[in-house]
């Protein structure tokens, strides 16, 4: 039997063991969200439950659902994979378009069959690497633009005075800024490297503070637990900070399994991440997680989740570690898989949203029935997130959970204040706005 038959007849064994596993999850993601989140006992599993809807892209006129007094209309299509949005003075939208540069070597049952249903969902589809600019023309219409290409799996971008950052999944890049200009045709310059091993969770995400001096990047783990060994974990599920005038970087904070999004909060000069937690031990179990962000503080990744709840399937076991595990501010519900991250004191949308953070949720093969799959605000009060999340944006998949539409990821505001989010699934931009101005 060749290589490929004999991956293919065990992924084909291996899927029919998950079909004959019902484990479901006992909690909504609402129930399991908030500042003290329900956490059940930790289960094992020969071959974790999975449940990913087959891709079949947005019908002609189609589009998500939307809370009473929103509206949603498609501004960009025919994109590749988009992923991050930056908003530029001049009101063009930078739209980043990317996947996983492939470079995680296949080695166990387990990657083979998750490679095969992501592929399945469409969340697996090859990326464009480039950047596309999106202008709003005199009719309402936006036209796209090609403005930078032969990118290396980008995610985070920012522009600081006249320069553009772009965070490639092995190092930052910068780019000259032209307000008005629909294409950089000069070479991106390496500003500083990123950990760029085996990149088993490969977007670095980019956050400027307040004054523009600091870059923050959010670095994700190796593998779920360290099953790839701590000599691939070198300074990741970390935050790094980046000196901009030195271009020198530190470990800002630790033991974040996957920081997917990072906001400044100018009103408390206080750095929020989003993470996503780990897998495999049931789908009520590790609640993806907002928080603010310590300086030199630690999440408890691997040893611990969700503060000092002890992962029994590390080796070796860290008890020092986990006591110093802080637990985070605000659980988003297990495996929502929140890619996007907004934070807001005002905008174009009703009163309701605003004064909060916004959080696009990919959803996640490791839980069913399906969660994530939307765009949900929290609201905060004196700095902190209150609450529970309230849906803005879903309809992502088929009510029967067998199809998927598309799925959410980086979320901005454009210049006049209604909210736009890139589709990587359904390969297009929308902008929620208010019904009625």
């Amino acid at each position: 039997m060749t290589n490929t038959l004999f991956r293919s007849a065990l992924a084909l064994t291996c899927i029919a063991l998950l079909g004959g596993c019902d484990e479901k999850a006992s909690q909504s993601a609402t129930e399991q969200s908030g500042s003290d989140p329900s956490l059940p006992k930790a289960r094992n599993f020969l071959v974790p439950p999975m449940q990913v809807p087959e891709f079949a892209g947005w019908k002609e006129g189609a589009a998500p659902t939307v809370a009473p007094g929103l509206k949603i209309e498609k501004i960009a299509s025919g994109l590749k994979h988009p992923r991050q949005l930056l908003t530029l003075p001049n009101g063009d939208v930078l739209v980043v378009e990317a996947n996983g540069p492939g470079e995680e070597a296949v080695t166990t049952p387990k990657q083979l069959i998750a490679g095969m249903v992501k592929n399945t969902s469409g969340k697996g589809a090859k990326g464009g690497n480039q950047i596309t600019l999106l202008r709003r023309g005199g009719a309402g219409e936006w036209e796209k633009h090609t403005y930078i290409e032969h990118l290396h799996s980008p995610f985070g971008v920012q522009l600081i005075g006249n320069t553009l950052y772009v965070a490639n999944t092995d190092a930052i890049v910068t780019f000259p800024y032209t307000e008005g200009a629909t294409e950089v045709r000069t070479p991106g310059v390496e500003f500083t490297d990123l950990p760029s091993t085996v990149n088993h969770h490969w977007t670095k995400t980019l956050q400027a503070n307040g004054d523009g001096t600091k870059l923050y990047v959010g670095v994700g783990s190796n593998s779920n637990i360290t099953e790839n060994g701590l000599e691939v974990e070198y300074r990741r599920a970390n935050v790094l900070e980046v000196d901009v005038a030195t271009r020198g970087s530190r470990i800002y904070a630790s033991g974040i399994r996957n920081p997917t999004g990072l906001q400044w909060d100018t009103t408390t000069n206080r750095l929020w991440a989003i993470a996503n937690e780990r897998d495999e031990i049931g789908a009520d179990l590790v609640p993806d997680y907002m928080t603010s962000v310590t300086e030199g503080a630690f999440y408890g990744w691997p040893y611990s989740y969700y503060g000092q709840h002890v992962d029994t399937r590390v080796k070796p076991q860290r008890p020092d570690m986990v006591q110093k595990a802080i637990k985070p501010d605000y659980a988003l519900g297990s495996h929502v898989a929140a890619l996007g991250f907004l934070l807001s004191q005002r905008n174009a949308l009703p009163a309701t949203y605003q004064n909060g953070a916004f959080v696009s949720e990919h959803g996640s093969w490791d839980r069913s029935p399906l969660s994530g799959y939307a765009v949900v605000f929290i609201p905060f009060q004196d700095g902190k997130p209150v609450g529970k999340p309230q849906t803005l944006v879903s309809g992502f998949y088929s009510k029967d959970e067998k199809e998927l539409y598309g799925a959410p990821v980086g979320i901005v505001f454009d210049k006049d204040g209604a909210l736009l989010i890139a589709d990587d699934v359904g390969n297009a931009v929308w902008r929620v706005s208010a019904a009625t101005p």
